[in-house]
């Protein structure tokens, strides 16, 4: 009961965090401009400043283990979601239907990952949540790309933008500092760890300032919508925990490990959504639903652990 009660305490903060971004919004303190800028410096500034402070650990053989099983997780859970998508939304092509694929594969495993592994786990467990979201951003250049614009194929520039994005070169950068064990000079480590620390509450902000922007008589409606929460806040979690107790995974990563995958619907959904003219309506829907509801299957989760 303890983890579950930890879990909960800390989602309940975040839940927080995230209504005085809604309250913001809906004073006028945040507009769409505020909020895309706030995002804009999360991607880019605090929050790959909090992945490089997130390796100024020592290094050690099982921490670099440790790193290549989360990422081979991250591989493997990305996968089987993309064909789990596949399959059960084979029969359907509308716009709606693509966001459901996306919505399958991709969870906030940064926005509210991020804040929660660092509260749990300290700086050990955003060091592994920052190897998964690594494979995440892979995948979300190229399938996450290709599921909303009905590419077969990768482009040069879209390869470019896998290599270049800030969630990558963060980890690469940091995974050069950890293994050969260079620590940051004490003022920029401790600068970085500070800015880096703005991503939590920030996150939680924009998450509030997004679902201000949802008619709420409408948010409920709609049978697609409880579907697709369903298979990312239960039936996929479910696999993970079952398959890694099987595998016999150290409790810590487990934890980690399902925690990451059990996150809600992916803020990018509704972003991807609004760039490629699909359903951002329902996109945004499905992102303010499943994130209220993780309140509740995230503290489930662990206490399940």
């Amino acid at each position: 009961m303890g983890n579950a009660g930890t879990v909960f305490n800390q989602v309940l903060i975040l839940f927080f965090i995230m209504i005085i971004g809604f309250i913001a919004k809906k004073r006028g303190i945040f507009n769409s401009t505020v909020n895309k800028k706030l995002s804009e410096l999360l991607l880019k500034v605090t929050s790959p400043l909090l992945v490089i402070s997130s390796f100024q650990v020592d290094f050690t053989q099982d921490i670099l283990k440790n790193v290549l099983i989360v990422f081979a997780f991250a591989m493997t859970a990305h996968i089987l979601s993309i064909l789990l998508g596949q399959v059960l939304y084979r029969r359907c092509d509308t716009e709606s239907c693509k966001v459901m694929k996306f919505a399958t594969v991709y969870s906030n495993c940064g926005y509210m990952g991020f804040p929660l592994l660092a509260s749990l786990f300290g700086s050990i467990g955003v060091l592994y949540g920052s190897v998964y979201m690594a494979a995440f951003n892979i995948f979300l250049w190229t399938n996450g790309v290709m599921i909303f614009s009905d590419s077969k194929k990768l482009d040069r520039q879209t390869i470019k933008k896998v290599l270049l994005n800030p969630g990558i070169v963060s980890v690469a950068i940091g995974i050069l500092l950890f293994i050969f064990s260079l620590k940051l000079p004490v003022p920029v480590a401790s600068a970085v760890e500070m800015v880096g620390s703005m991503t939590s509450p920030l996150s939680m902000l924009i998450i509030g300032a997004t679902i201000a922007d949802c008619e709420l008589r409408d948010l409920f409606k709609g049978w697609n919508l409880y579907y697709i929460t369903a298979i990312r806040l239960i039936l996929i979690p479910s696999i993970a925990f079952v398959a890694l107790k099987l595998a016999g995974l150290p409790d810590m990563l487990l934890k980690v490990c399902v925690l990451v995958v059990a996150m809600p619907i992916a803020t990018t959904t509704a972003i991807f959504a609004e760039l490629y003219d699909s359903d951002s309506i329902f996109a945004s829907r499905t992102v303010v639903l499943s994130t209220l509801l993780s309140i509740i299957t995230i503290p489930l989760f662990m206490l399940i652990i």
